[in-house]
Protein backbone atom coordinates (compact mmCIF):
# COMPACT_ATOMS: atom_id res chain seq x y z
CA UNK A 1 0.00 0.00 0.00
CA UNK A 2 1.65 3.81 -0.98
CA UNK A 3 2.28 5.98 1.96
CA UNK A 4 -0.11 8.73 2.68
CA UNK A 5 0.99 12.14 1.41
CA UNK A 6 0.09 14.87 3.48
CA UNK A 7 0.27 18.64 2.40
CA UNK A 8 1.69 20.93 5.36
CA UNK A 9 1.11 25.16 5.02
CA UNK A 10 2.26 26.63 7.44
CA UNK A 11 5.36 29.18 7.86
CA UNK A 12 6.94 27.76 10.34
CA UNK A 13 9.94 25.72 9.00
CA UNK A 14 10.65 23.90 12.48
CA UNK A 15 7.42 23.19 12.95
CA UNK A 16 7.39 21.34 9.60
CA UNK A 17 10.65 19.77 10.15
CA UNK A 18 9.14 17.92 13.40
CA UNK A 19 6.51 16.85 11.97
CA UNK A 20 8.09 15.49 8.40
CA UNK A 21 10.48 13.56 11.49
CA UNK A 22 7.35 12.19 13.28
CA UNK A 23 5.43 11.77 9.78
CA UNK A 24 8.15 9.48 8.21
CA UNK A 25 8.43 7.10 11.24
CA UNK A 26 4.98 6.05 10.50
CA UNK A 27 5.24 5.76 6.90
CA UNK A 28 3.62 9.55 5.77
CA UNK A 29 4.67 11.66 3.14
CA UNK A 30 4.58 15.24 4.09
CA UNK A 31 5.10 17.93 1.55
CA UNK A 32 5.60 21.70 2.69
CA UNK A 33 4.16 25.08 1.49
CA UNK A 34 5.43 28.01 3.48
CA UNK A 35 2.86 30.32 2.42
CA UNK A 36 -1.26 30.89 1.33
CA UNK A 37 -0.65 31.31 -2.36
CA UNK A 38 1.84 28.26 -2.54
CA UNK A 39 -0.22 26.19 -0.23
CA UNK A 40 -3.49 26.97 -2.72
CA UNK A 41 -1.23 26.18 -5.74
CA UNK A 42 0.15 22.78 -4.44
CA UNK A 43 -3.53 21.45 -3.26
CA UNK A 44 -5.08 22.52 -6.43
CA UNK A 45 -2.06 20.30 -8.15
CA UNK A 46 -3.76 17.00 -6.40
CA UNK A 47 -2.15 14.02 -5.16
CA UNK A 48 -2.67 14.62 -1.35
CA UNK A 49 -4.63 12.68 0.89
CA UNK A 50 -5.00 15.45 3.67
CA UNK A 51 -4.09 19.18 4.14
CA UNK A 52 -2.98 20.43 7.30
CA UNK A 53 -3.50 24.38 7.19
CA UNK A 54 -2.11 27.21 9.35
CA UNK A 55 -3.95 30.49 9.62
CA UNK A 56 -1.90 33.02 10.25
CA UNK A 57 0.56 32.74 7.44
CA UNK A 58 1.62 35.65 4.84
CA UNK A 59 0.67 36.62 1.57
CA UNK A 60 -2.98 34.45 2.48
CA UNK A 61 -3.96 33.58 5.48
CA UNK A 62 -5.62 30.25 6.29
CA UNK A 63 -9.07 31.11 6.06
CA UNK A 64 -8.81 32.55 2.34
CA UNK A 65 -6.44 30.10 1.34
CA UNK A 66 -9.33 26.95 2.19
CA UNK A 67 -11.70 29.29 0.33
CA UNK A 68 -9.82 29.08 -2.74
CA UNK A 69 -8.76 25.15 -2.02
CA UNK A 70 -12.44 24.50 -1.45
CA UNK A 71 -13.08 26.19 -4.62
CA UNK A 72 -10.69 23.86 -6.57
CA UNK A 73 -10.77 20.82 -4.54
CA UNK A 74 -12.32 18.35 -2.02
CA UNK A 75 -9.44 17.21 -0.89
CA UNK A 76 -9.65 16.71 3.26
CA UNK A 77 -8.14 19.89 5.45
CA UNK A 78 -7.47 20.17 9.06
CA UNK A 79 -6.80 24.05 9.98
CA UNK A 80 -4.00 24.25 12.74
CA UNK A 81 -3.72 27.89 14.51
CA UNK A 82 -2.27 29.56 17.64
CA UNK A 83 -5.44 31.29 18.38
CA UNK A 84 -8.38 29.28 19.85
CA UNK A 85 -11.39 31.59 19.90
CA UNK A 86 -14.49 29.80 19.39
CA UNK A 87 -15.62 31.91 16.18
CA UNK A 88 -12.44 31.46 14.46
CA UNK A 89 -13.01 27.68 15.13
CA UNK A 90 -16.08 27.85 13.90
CA UNK A 91 -15.12 30.14 10.66
CA UNK A 92 -12.76 27.55 9.91
CA UNK A 93 -15.31 24.97 10.14
CA UNK A 94 -17.97 26.98 8.01
CA UNK A 95 -15.60 27.61 5.28
CA UNK A 96 -15.01 23.77 4.71
CA UNK A 97 -12.40 22.69 6.97
CA UNK A 98 -12.99 19.33 8.44
CA UNK A 99 -11.55 19.92 11.37
CA UNK A 100 -9.39 22.15 13.98
CA UNK A 101 -6.80 22.40 15.69
CA UNK A 102 -5.46 24.65 18.60
CA UNK A 103 -1.24 25.07 18.43
CA UNK A 104 0.40 23.71 20.77
CA UNK A 105 -0.63 20.56 20.00
CA UNK A 106 1.26 17.39 20.21
CA UNK A 107 2.15 14.94 17.45
CA UNK A 108 0.56 12.33 18.75
CA UNK A 109 -3.07 13.94 18.76
CA UNK A 110 -2.19 15.76 15.08
CA UNK A 111 -2.05 11.71 14.27
CA UNK A 112 -4.72 10.85 15.74
CA UNK A 113 -7.18 13.51 14.20
CA UNK A 114 -5.80 12.73 10.88
CA UNK A 115 -7.12 9.18 11.20
CA UNK A 116 -10.41 10.40 12.47
CA UNK A 117 -10.81 12.98 9.56
CA UNK A 118 -9.71 10.09 7.30
CA UNK A 119 -12.14 7.68 8.63
CA UNK A 120 -14.83 10.34 8.07
CA UNK A 121 -14.42 11.42 4.19
CA UNK A 122 -14.21 8.06 3.54
CA UNK A 123 -10.41 7.60 2.73
CA UNK A 124 -9.10 5.60 5.88
CA UNK A 125 -7.78 3.25 3.25
CA UNK A 126 -5.20 5.64 2.62
CA UNK A 127 -3.98 5.19 6.01
CA UNK A 128 -1.76 2.16 6.70
CA UNK A 129 -2.70 0.06 9.38
CA UNK A 130 -0.49 0.40 12.45
CA UNK A 131 -0.71 -1.99 15.60
CA UNK A 132 -0.15 -0.01 18.90
CA UNK A 133 1.17 -1.87 21.87
CA UNK A 134 0.90 -0.99 25.71
CA UNK A 135 0.75 -2.16 28.76
CA UNK A 136 -0.61 -5.97 26.96
CA UNK A 137 -3.36 -3.75 25.23
CA UNK A 138 -3.18 -4.16 21.42
CA UNK A 139 -4.43 -1.38 19.12
CA UNK A 140 -5.50 -2.14 15.10
CA UNK A 141 -6.10 0.82 13.39
CA UNK A 142 -7.03 -1.08 10.58
CA UNK A 143 -9.94 -3.08 11.81
CA UNK A 144 -10.10 -1.22 15.04
CA UNK A 145 -9.88 -4.13 16.91
CA UNK A 146 -8.99 -4.01 20.38
CA UNK A 147 -7.52 -6.52 22.52
CA UNK A 148 -6.07 -7.09 26.08
CA UNK A 149 -3.64 -10.14 27.20
CA UNK A 150 -4.86 -11.68 23.65
CA UNK A 151 -8.72 -11.23 24.33
CA UNK A 152 -10.72 -9.71 22.45
CA UNK A 153 -12.12 -6.22 23.85
CA UNK A 154 -15.22 -4.99 22.41
CA UNK A 155 -15.66 -1.50 22.45
CA UNK A 156 -17.88 1.38 20.55
CA UNK A 157 -16.11 3.81 17.78
CA UNK A 158 -16.14 6.67 20.61
CA UNK A 159 -14.13 4.45 23.04
CA UNK A 160 -11.50 3.25 20.41
CA UNK A 161 -11.03 6.40 19.73
CA UNK A 162 -10.04 7.55 23.59
CA UNK A 163 -8.57 4.52 23.90
CA UNK A 164 -5.84 5.35 20.82
CA UNK A 165 -5.21 8.88 22.20
CA UNK A 166 -4.33 7.62 25.38
CA UNK A 167 -1.97 4.20 24.35
CA UNK A 168 -0.64 6.46 21.75
CA UNK A 169 0.52 9.06 24.94
CA UNK A 170 1.26 5.46 27.25
CA UNK A 171 2.67 6.81 30.46
CA UNK A 172 2.05 10.68 29.81
CA UNK A 173 -1.53 12.69 30.93
CA UNK A 174 -3.52 13.44 28.26
CA UNK A 175 -5.41 16.73 29.14
CA UNK A 176 -9.70 16.60 29.10
CA UNK A 177 -9.52 19.73 26.91
CA UNK A 178 -7.27 17.56 24.57
CA UNK A 179 -9.61 14.43 24.28
CA UNK A 180 -12.22 16.68 23.89
CA UNK A 181 -11.16 19.12 20.97
CA UNK A 182 -10.55 15.28 19.67
CA UNK A 183 -13.94 13.72 20.08
CA UNK A 184 -15.96 16.87 19.71
CA UNK A 185 -13.97 20.01 18.55
CA UNK A 186 -14.42 21.55 21.58
CA UNK A 187 -12.83 22.68 25.09
CA UNK A 188 -14.25 19.67 27.98
CA UNK A 189 -17.32 21.32 29.80
CA UNK A 190 -16.61 20.90 33.48
CA UNK A 191 -20.20 20.00 33.81
CA UNK A 192 -20.09 17.75 31.50
CA UNK A 193 -20.11 14.06 32.56
CA UNK A 194 -20.13 12.04 29.09
CA UNK A 195 -16.29 12.10 28.94
CA UNK A 196 -15.99 10.71 32.19
CA UNK A 197 -18.70 7.84 31.71
CA UNK A 198 -16.71 6.51 27.95
CA UNK A 199 -13.61 6.29 30.00
CA UNK A 200 -15.51 4.42 33.01
CA UNK A 201 -16.84 2.14 30.64
CA UNK A 202 -13.48 1.68 29.05
CA UNK A 203 -11.80 1.01 32.49
CA UNK A 204 -14.51 -1.66 33.62
CA UNK A 205 -14.33 -3.41 29.76
CA UNK A 206 -10.17 -3.17 29.97
CA UNK A 207 -10.33 -5.18 33.43
CA UNK A 208 -7.23 -7.05 32.89
CA UNK A 209 -6.10 -7.33 36.40
CA UNK A 210 -4.23 -4.17 36.86
CA UNK A 211 -5.22 -0.24 36.47
CA UNK A 212 -4.75 0.70 33.01
CA UNK A 213 -6.65 3.92 33.05
CA UNK A 214 -6.25 6.49 35.76
CA UNK A 215 -7.57 9.63 36.81
CA UNK A 216 -5.11 12.86 36.92
CA UNK A 217 -7.69 14.71 39.42
CA UNK A 218 -7.97 18.46 37.81
CA UNK A 219 -6.03 17.34 34.95
CA UNK A 220 -6.93 14.17 32.09
CA UNK A 221 -6.23 10.79 31.82
CA UNK A 222 -3.02 8.55 32.11
CA UNK A 223 -2.81 5.18 30.48
CA UNK A 224 -0.10 3.48 32.56
CA UNK A 225 2.66 1.75 31.17
CA UNK A 226 4.13 -1.82 32.42
CA UNK A 227 5.82 -1.23 36.33
CA UNK A 228 4.15 2.40 35.91
CA UNK A 229 3.95 3.61 40.01
CA UNK A 230 0.40 5.58 41.02
CA UNK A 231 1.84 9.13 41.14
CA UNK A 232 -0.09 11.73 43.97
CA UNK A 233 -3.01 13.40 42.55
CA UNK A 234 -3.77 10.09 40.34
CA UNK A 235 -7.02 7.93 40.82
CA UNK A 236 -8.29 5.24 39.18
Amino acid sequence: MSSLSILLVDDDAELAALIGEYFSAHGISLSHASNGEDGVTRAAEGGFDLVLLDVMMPKLDGFEALHQIRRRSAVPVIMLTARTEHDDRIAGLNAGADDYLAKPFSPDELLARIQAVLRRTGKASAFKPEILEANGVRLNSGTREVTCDSLPIEVTSIEYDILEMLVRSAGRVVSRDDLARFLYNRQANPFERALDVHVSHLRKKLDCGRSLIRTVRGVGYLFAMEGQAMAAGEAV
